[in-house]
């Protein structure tokens, strides 16, 4: 049994702790511990990945109790590499937390940051449905408390919105789980899967029922229209460092979504296979085009950041609602894409208001605002990239999920959606960006002061222009290394889409 396994969920756990008991009035303590986490969540995520990429699928029983019984954790292609992604952009998110201050504005902000993080690596790693709605409530309460990180009213309104919706979805999750629960005698994913095979079709009304309600709950935490009410408010109101944080978290419904309707409820599936896909495919098209519009319409910054990840979402859920190892994988390499594109956007949009002041954040002209020509430079970047445009990887993801949804029965409709909104997208990300750093406006001086120098405005601290740049230089990366990634990607759909590997591994000694 391979115990590195259990590491991503016990150390930010172990961490946060710490933090609490031991190091809450030393500032630069919580700091340094914090970032040696993230550091060597980053080393151990690595190590999962390499042994992930043998093509084996691990399994950790926690007190040594045999699936179904036990708690399982299961580490496979997919679930290394989303624990890959996450400590990845959580130490660039960190750094940039760091050296913007964000995380002196409020109390507990590590520790919640490290709580936030044990929920994230969790849910992908868990192979219990039950443990899934666990983790997703640690993520639910950590998330809430770095959300309102740093006060104000509309922070807080957002907050208070955000974890009330939620609430409203773990509260399906649970009316869910019982059903399942109630028709299988199981909630381990693996056995699952085999006692859903074994239900008649004419039986199986109550096992429909609960799959639609699952994939209600995935579709809150995935902000998959019309169940995105959440997502606009609160991550255009968020922590800059939050909000890019967050872009993982949406990731976390599409995993589940992915990991449910390929394990459990697969196409070959007879009980669900006729309802799952076209809910998903059409909700993802329309996600798409609200996003895209909304970029185009969006009066601040914050909110163009905001729904620009909805029209990832949107992109994304498109791919994986094809259910086939062409799809899945052209999702999975969008997915890896959208997270560090995501969350470079959300820090570009914090950079630009720590310049012009944080009521500044409205698409306005503005006076230029210092290191102007590296801030225009990563938001026009970050445009490219969400936009989907060449040369960098939303533009390759675009056209793998083109080209894997060729042979789809909606092939033209999901190509005009696509096409149509990317267009969309460009115009209102140059409208924004030609807004805010092109028409900048000159204040006049008074007569009397015509002729003295302007006083230089400080410069802003550097280390988070490098951890933006890093995010950049990852996603110039994802494009360069286009060849071996997908590679990788199309042997982790492979994977996913023979769920006999994963089930024999969780079950194989029962």
């Amino acid at each position: 049994m391979n115990h590195w396994i259990i590491a991503p969920v016990v150390l930010p756990a172990v961490m946060a702790a710490i933090i609490t008991l031991t190091l809450r009035f030393h500032p630069s303590l919580q700091r340094i511990f914090s970032l040696a986490s993230c550091i060597a969540l980053l080393m151990i995520a690595l190590g999962l990945t390499a042994v992930a990429a043998t093509g084996s699928i691990e399994v950790y029983e926690l007190g040594n109790w045999p699936a179904p019984f036990g708690i399982v954790l299961v580490l496979d292609r997919l679930s290394a590499l989303m624990v890959l992604i996450t400590a990845a952009l959580a130490l660039v998110v960190l750094l940039y937390a760091t050296g913007s201050g964000w995380d002196q504005r409020g109390n507990n902000f590590h520790a919640l940051f490290q709580f936030q993080l044990m929920g994230i690596f969790g849910a992908f790693l868990t192979g219990d449905a039950f443990n899934l709605f666990v983790f997703f409530e640690v993520l639910l309460i950590a998330s809430y408390g770095l959300m309102i990180h740093g006060g104000g009213r509309r922070r807080l309104r957002a907050g208070v919105q955000y974890v009330i919706y939620n609430l409203l979805g773990s509260t399906l999750f649970l009316f869910a789980l019982g059903t399942l629960y109630a028709v299988t005698g199981t909630l381990n994913m693996a056995d699952l899967a085999e006692r859903a095979a074994d239900i008649p079709v004419g039986d199986s009304g109550l096992l429909r029922v609960g799959a639609v309600l699952l994939l209600l709950v995935f579709a809150i935490k995935a902000a998959l229209l019309p169940l995105h009410f959440w997502l606009p408010e609160t991550y255009a109101e968020a922590p800059a460092p939050v909000a890019a944080l967050f872009a993982i978290m949406t990731k976390v419904g599409a995993y589940a979504i992915l990991r449910m309707y390929t394990l459990v409820f697969g196409p070959e599936l007879g009980a669900t296979a006729d309802i799952i896909a076209p809910l998903i495919l059409f909700a993802a098209l329309v996600t798409l085009a609200v996003g895209m519009i909304g970029i185009l319409g969006a009066k601040r910054l914050g909110r163009l950041a905001a729904f620009a990840a909805i029209a990832s979402m949107g992109t994304l859920l498109i791919a994986i609602s094809g259910f086939r190892p062409d799809t899945t994988a052209a999702a999975i390499y969008y997915m890896i894409h959208s997270t560090f594109a995501g969350a470079l956007l959300f820090l570009v949009v914090d950079l630009v208001r720590a310049q012009r002041g944080e009521a500044r954040g409205a698409i306005t002209p503005a006076p230029r605002m210092a290191q102007h020509g590296l801030i225009a430079t990563l938001f026009f970047a970050s445009a490219i990239a969400s936009a989907g445009m060449p040369p960098l990887s939303g533009f390759i993801g675009k056209l793998l999920i083109l080209d894997a949804t060729r042979d789809m029965p909606e092939v033209w409709l999901i190509w005009s959606v696509i096409l149509v909104t990317s267009l969309i997208g460009i115009l209102g990300f140059a409208q924004a960006g030609s807004t805010v750093f092109w028409k900048t406006e000159t204040p006049e001086a008074p007569v009397e002061e015509a002729d003295t120098a302007p006083v230089a405005a400080p410069r802003p601290p550097a280390l988070p222009l490098v951890a933006s740049f890093t995010l950049l230089a990852g996603i110039i990366a994802l494009s360069v290394f286009a060849g071996p990634v997908t590679g990788f990607v199309e042997a982790t759909a492979d994977q996913i889409h023979t769920p006999s590997g994963y089930i024999d591994a969780v079950l194989g000694q029962r």
